[in-house]
């Protein structure tokens, strides 16, 4: 987790320019550096480290003697960096995972390139001698990236909104900031005077294909068939292998762990598998909620019959309803659900023990949710992780072990009897990975899960903000015309666009207020 920002054809003085890129110093606490372009001089990056591979040669952007025309900008984890690097017998000046892509991109160009890379990441690329700059996302959007290009050409890029939104340019009062499409790569044409324009936007891959890079992995062989036990077994392999790609660091690794399915099955296998590597410390598994909280209560099992090193991070209402205002400048959304679910995630004490968290994730049965994860549910897991110098990493969200889940006919992968990820729960019955009542333990709402079952978090707000902040009829008789786009429709959404226009006036994001209370199978869980 790092931060990375670059300007390409600014018309304000750089030195004032580069003030907005100190809006992502949170994401890399370790080092910064400002570069220039030699030979443009409205050219610049900008970087923030967190070291988390090859701490002494990993700073950015990220130049070899070998391509001394190649600049890279980038923010994530490449896990297959060695075995590329095998394969192809590149010669590698650092240690760093991210150099694989400028000896990819040299090797069969930016397609190619994006298409070998087996992880999570956002970048930007320039190629001094063919005048081109490359701008790349993963397939789910786990890394952020956003960007704000003028029509005379101006190019602004930058992991979170927040460092472009006060950017200066000649020709425009208001920058339009938008994040970059995941699953995409953009090329541009450089000009002279360092301006830009956009060549074309490719969609590379597609959640449901099998990755090209699987070619090159080494996970045993699937099983053919869709007879319930092969894919059972493929499954396991491959999310066996999804966590141990992500072992690859230099620092500690820890566990957020919620006591639901998905983050007891990383927890699980995470701990498995670090015993195995002869790791010499133990895992620490973090629990948030507030005091009797179902999720506090399901965690502490599953951390006694895994033996993890368990934290239990406690807050209480006064101290939610304090940071939403933080919250929500993190988040840079006033989506409902997103606020309410991230108040509880955000982990300032965790930083003090760990430096890298692995966490589930829900919604595998839709495809059209997988695709929006970047809006919401990964939007979430970044910014409340980065705000705190803290990264993220996320296996179920493994292009191998995604694809082929999404492969498998429909009536395998959906909800069976009122329970939703069936599949999976059949999967490790007889693995004794976690406690059995809590494999088959119903889904609950972050927000839900983490408060009281004296008073929900969701009771709690709306109390607060009719009550005490009183957000009242009169008010949202007028919200049309004080917030005519995306006008919200409760009190609570009422208060949370307030604060989000507060620190980002005039922005806005096009998403509703979904509520995961709201998805089908939250529906089915709450009747059986």
């Amino acid at each position: 987790m790092c931060g990375i920002w670059a300007l390409f054809g600014s018309d304000d003085c750089l030195s004032v320019q580069c003030l907005s890129a100190m809006k992502i110093a949170h994401r890399g606490p370790d080092a910064f550096r400002f570069e220039n372009v030699n030979g443009y001089t409205n050219c610049c990056f900008g970087f923030h480290r967190l070291a988390v591979v090859d701490q002494l040669f990993g700073m950015q952007p990220i130049r070899v003697k070998k391509y001394p025309y190649l600049w890279l900008c980038y923010n994530g984890e490449i896990y297959n960096h060695k075995k590329m690097q095998h394969h192809f017998e590149f010669e590698y000046q650092t240690k760093v995972d991210g150099e694989i892509i400028l000896h990819l991109y040299d090797k069969g160009g930016i397609e190619q390139t994006v298409c070998m890379l087996d992880g999570v990441f956002a970048f930007i690329l320039l190629d001094t001698a063919n005048k081109k700059v490359f701008l790349g996302r993963d397939t789910y959007g786990v890394r952020p990236l956003f960007k704000a290009m003028t029509e005379d050409g101006f190019l602004a890029v930058c992991s979170e909104a927040k460092g472009l939104v006060n950017l200066k340019h000649s020709t425009t009062p208001f920058l339009k900031v938008e994040p970059f499409l995941p699953g995409h790569y953009e090329v541009l044409d450089l000009k002279p005077n360092g301006k830009v324009a956009s060549v074309e936007m490719v969609k590379y891959h597609h959640c449901r294909d099998e990755p090209l890079h699987a070619l090159y992995d080494n996970v045993e062989k699937l099983f053919p068939g869709f007879e319930l036990e092969t894919v059972k077994n493929n499954l396991r392999i491959l999310f066996d292998n999804a966590i141990k790609k992500r072992l690859m660091t230099d620092r500690r690794i820890g566990c957020l762990l919620s006591g639901g399915l998905d983050s007891s099955l990383v927890a699980a296998t995470l701990l498995k598998q670090l015993k195995e590597a002869q790791v010499q410390y133990p895992l620490q598994t973090f629990a948030i909620g507030m005091e009797d909280s179902t999720d506090l209560l399901a965690a502490r099992k599953v951390a006694n019959h895994i033996g993890s090193e368990h934290h239990e991070v406690l807050f209480n209402s006064e101290e939610g309803i304090q940071v939403l205002d933080e919250v929500i400048f993190s988040l840079e959304t006033y989506d409902i659900t997103t606020v309410r679910a991230s108040v509880g995630k955000s982990p300032s004490n965790i930083r003090k023990n760990t430096d890298i968290l692995t966490q589930g994730y829900i919604y595998f049965h839709s495809e059209r949710l997988l695709k929006e994860l970047y809006l919401f549910d990964v939007l979430r897991a970044d910014r409340t992780t980065a705000a705190h110098g803290l990264e993220l990493r996320v296996p179920f969200l493994d292009h191998r072990f995604s694809s082929y889940y999404l492969s498998l006919p429909p009536d395998m992968r959906t909800p069976k009897n009122g329970i939703e990820k069936h599949l999976l729960r059949e999967t490790f019955e007889d693995s004794n990975l976690i406690p059995k009542d809590i494999l088959w333990r119903p889904k609950e709402a972050f927000s839900d899960g983490i408060t009281s079952v004296k008073n929900s978090w969701f009771r709690i707000l709306q109390e607060y903000v009719e009550h005490q902040y009183k957000v009242d009829d009169t008010m949202m008789a007028t919200a049309a015309q004080k917030f005519p786009f995306n006008t919200p429709k409760t009190k609570e959404g009422y208060y949370y666009r307030q604060i989000f226009e507060r620190h980002y006036p005039g922005r806005w994001i096009n998403a509703t207020d979904p509520s995961a209370r709201t998805l089908a199978h939250y529906k089915s869980a709450a009747k059986a």
